[in-house]
C-alpha cells in the first residue's frame, strides 16, 4: 500500500480524508463529515468513563472514517500512512502539539510533527501536524495549505508576497524568499454571522441566498466597500440599520453592503502595501466577493488569483510535500 497516502484535513467543524496516489496526488477517494475536532472532543469527553484515553478514542472515530472510505474504493487502506493537519494537533484534538515559530519554512522543513506508530487495532502510522505561531497569532491548517499552493502554483521562489485565505476567519499570509516571515487572522466571516443572526442588523438583513448578483446588489457592494475606507468599522455597521430604516436598501442590498463593508475593511489596509505582490486564495463561494473589492480598491493590477480547484486541492499537495520531505530526512538518517 506504499503507492498511497491518506490525506486528513481535521478542523474544528468539519472532517475531510482523502485517499490519494503518492506519485501524481490522484484522488482516488474522499469522505466528508462534519464530525469535527469540536464535537469529538466533546463526545470523548462525555464517555471519558468508558475508559478510552483521548488518543484512542480519536483513533477510533479515525477508523470508522477509514472503514467508509476503504468501502467507497473497494479495497483495504491498512498499512497507509496518514498525514493530518488542521485542528486535530491543538487542545482539543488528538494530541497537542506545540506551534512551529516564524519564519516557518514551506519546503516542508518546517513542519513540526508527531508520529504515532502502528497499534494491534490501527494499522496506520499517522504524521500529526503542528501549526505555526508569531507573537501576536496563531493557526493551524492554513501553513499546510500554503506549503501545497507554493508548490503547486508555480509562483515565483523570490519576491514578497500575501497569500490571502478568505473565510469565517481570514488569513493573510506574507511569504519572502520560501519562507512565510508573519501573518494576520482577520475574523470577517465571524463577524458577519454573529451581525446577521445576533445583533440589531439581523432585522435590517436578508442573506443573498441564491449566490447570484444583480447590479443594484453589486452597486450596495461596492458601496460597503468603499465606506470601509472612510468610516470607523463601529460607527459604519450602524449604518447598516439606518440604510433600512431610511430605505437607501431593501434587505437583500443591505446584506451586501454589510458583507463589502466588512471584506472591505479587511483588505484595505493592502493599499499600503505597495511592494507586495497578492495572491487571492479563495473557493467559489467566496470568490466573486473578494475579487470584486479588490477591483474597486484598485488592487487588481498586483494580483493573483489561485483557482478555487487548486485551493481546494492545497492541503493535499502540502500533505504530499511534508510527508516527502519527513521520509527522505528519516533515509538520510538510516544510511
Amino acid at each position: 500500500m506504499k503507492k498511497y497516502l491518506l490525506s486528513c484535513d481535521w478542523g474544528t467543524t468539519s472532517f475531510r480524508l482523502r485517499l490519494i496516489e503518492r506519485a501524481d496526488s490522484t484522488l482516488a477517494g474522499e469522505v466528508l463529515s462534519q464530525n469535527g475536532i469540536g464535537q469529538t472532543y466533546n463526545l470523548w469527553q462525555s464517555r471519558e468513563n468508558d475508559g478510552l484515553s483521548r488518543e484512542e478514542f480519536f483513533r477510533q472515530q479515525l477508523q470508522e472514517h477509514i472503514n467508509a472510505l476503504a468501502r467507497q474504493v473497494g479495497f483495504s487502506l491498512d498499512g497507509v500512512t496518514i498525514v493530518m493537519s488542521g485542528m486535530a494537533s491543538s487542545s482539543i484534538g488528538m494530541q497537542e502539539i506545540p506551534y512551529s515559530n516564524l519564519p516557518f519554512a514551506l519546503d516542508g522543513s518546517g513542519a513540526l510533527m508527531q508520529h504515532f506508530g502502528v497499534q494491534p487495532d490501527f494499522p496506520h502510522e499517522i504524521m500529526l501536524v503542528s501549526g505555526v505561531r508569531s507573537d501576536h497569532d496563531v493557526m493551524r491548517g492554513e501553513e499546510t495549505q500554503l506549503i501545497g499552493l507554493v508548490e503547486t502554483a508555480g509562483l515565483p521562489e523570490n519576491g514578497d508576497v500575501i497569500f490571502i485565505f478568505p473565510g469565517t476567519h481570514s488569513k493573510h499570509m506574507y511569504v519572502r524568499n520560501n519562507q512565510l516571515i508573519d501573518f494576520k487572522t482577520y475574523m470577517t466571516g465571524e463577524v458577519f454571522n454573529l451581525m446577521t443572526r445576533h445583533s440589531i442588523l439581523r432585522d435590517s438583513i436578508e442573506l443573498n441566498g441564491s449566490g447570484e448578483f444583480s447590479a443594484k446588489k453589486v452597486e450596495a457592494y461596492k458601496a460597503g466597500v468603499r465606506e470601509a475606507g472612510v468610516t470607523n468599522i463601529l460607527n459604519a455597521l450602524f449604518t447598516v440599520r439606518t440604510n433600512q430604516l431610511f430605505s437607501l436598501w431593501d434587505k437583500q442590498q443591505n446584506g451586501m453592503f454589510l458583507s463589502g463593508l466588512l471584506i472591505g475593511h479587511e483588505i484595505q489596509y493592502l493599499l499600503q502595501e505597495k511592494d507586495w505582490q497578492l495572491v487571492l486564495c479563495s473557493g467559489n463561494n467566496l470568490y466573486e466577493l473578494y475579487r470584486m473589492a479588490i477591483e474597486e480598491l484598485q488592487l487588481s493590477e498586483r494580483t493573483v488569483t489561485i483557482p478555487a480547484g487548486m485551493v481546494d486541492k492545497s492541503a493535499v499537495a502540502g500533505h504530499v510535500k511534508i510527508f516527502s520531505y519527513q521520509k527522505s530526512t528519516l533515509n538520510k538518517l538510516n544510511l
